[in-house]
């Protein structure tokens, strides 16, 4: 069990208080905040998954009352616990359906089993639109009425706010972003859900991987080859240290990414015309910190410049997120949050 840095003590922070659970399928992370979104304590526990659902909600239920107990807080004064996970859902339900990476937890009571083992109520959401919302509410997007968030890894997530709303959806099934149709040939690329054609299946990292691969296999020449030769794993992680390093191909495929993600950035932006824009998670390629990282970033905005309306082309933020891989957990718990400000009305 890992602990992160808090950014505001207990005499500091500005009561009332909510936890956020982020469930991924390695980690399983989770953090205690304030009323302004500031993490007074944070930690994050192995999922293994392998040991089930039910044993997976009962060690949430113990790393809450660790982080609540680390703040130097008391199980009472914490108004409501967020929960993000990923896959579908029904959220009213607080059911976890088919999640890819939680193969053993189909069709889970998730959301009521969590209140039961951490004796707080809970709020569900999926875990890419946590994110969002944590962006909006602490992070790059605050301030902005409206927003969108992508998450960038082994898939794509997405989370879109509406005025200060989480778009949810009548199914449980909004903003699944990453299943965009940019491609409706009959030979387009299949995404990991089964189907053809989605933005997952061109721009996340497995995308990357394959396309890499393909390109390689083809006869493409590149610095890649011989990484590849001495058993190096094809990583977007490798990808972006050989873009970094001049090779041609490397670097063709990290700017591809960019182009594939602006259809989708575009056909959000005539969809809900927000404010701002925002890249996170694990495949930024080292973000605004990176050369690469800020090639990637302005290839976006110039293929967005060249597709969109005027208006929106000219007005939209588009930038890094700034949470990193807090953003779930700060966002379930400002959902909490919102949910408990509703209550009590």
């Amino acid at each position: 069990m890992s602990s992160a840095r808090p950014t505001v003590t207990a005499a500091e922070a500005q009561p009332p208080f909510f936890v956020g659970v982020d469930l991924g399928g390695t980690n399983i992370k989770v953090g205690l905040v304030d009323d302004r979104g500031r993490t007074l304590a944070a930690l994050s526990v192995p999922t293994e998954v392998e040991r089930g659902a039910e044993d997976g909600v009962r060690r949430m239920g113990e790393a809450v009352r660790r982080t609540i107990a680390e703040a130097g807080l008391k199980p009472a004064d914490i108004a409501r616990v967020g929960l993000g996970t990923p896959g579908t859902m029904d959220v009213p339900a607080g059911m976890l359906l088919e999640p890819v990476n939680l193969p053993s937890w189909r069709h889970f009571p998730i959301r009521d089993r969590l209140a039961h083992h951490a004796g707080l109520p809970v709020t569900y959401a999926n875990d890419a639109k946590a994110a969002a919302f944590g962006e909006a509410w602490a992070g790059a997007g605050s301030g902005l009425r409206s927003m969108v968030l992508f998450t960038l890894g082994t898939g794509i997530g997405c989370g879109i706010i509406v005025d200060g709303v989480l778009v949810v959806g009548e199914h449980s099934h909004g903003a699944e972003c990453g299943h965009i149709l940019i491609d409706f040939r009959d030979d387009a690329r299949t995404c990991g859900c089964g189907k053809t054609g989605h933005l997952e299946a061109y721009a996340s990292a497995t995308a990357l991987i394959k396309r890499t691969h393909e390109a390689l296999s083809a006869g493409r020449k590149s610095s890649l080859s011989a990484r590849l030769a001495h058993g190096v794993e094809l990583t977007p992680l490798l990808v972006n240290q050989e873009a970094e390093a001049g090779d041609e191909l490397a670097l063709e495929i990290v700017l591809d990414t960019a182009r594939y993600l602006a259809v989708g950035v575009v056909t959000l932006m005539h969809t809900i015309d927000p404010q701002g824009v925002f890249l996170g998670g694990a495949m930024t390629f080292g973000g605004n910190a990176a050369p690469i990282g800020r090639r990637f970033l302005e290839t976006i905005r110039a293929e967005v410049r060249r597709r969109a309306l005027p208006v929106p082309a000219a007005e939209t933020r588009i930038e890094f997120a700034t949470l990193g891989g807090d953003a779930g957990y700060i966002g379930a718990a400002g959902l909490a949050r919102q949910e408990y400000q509703r209550l009590a009305k």
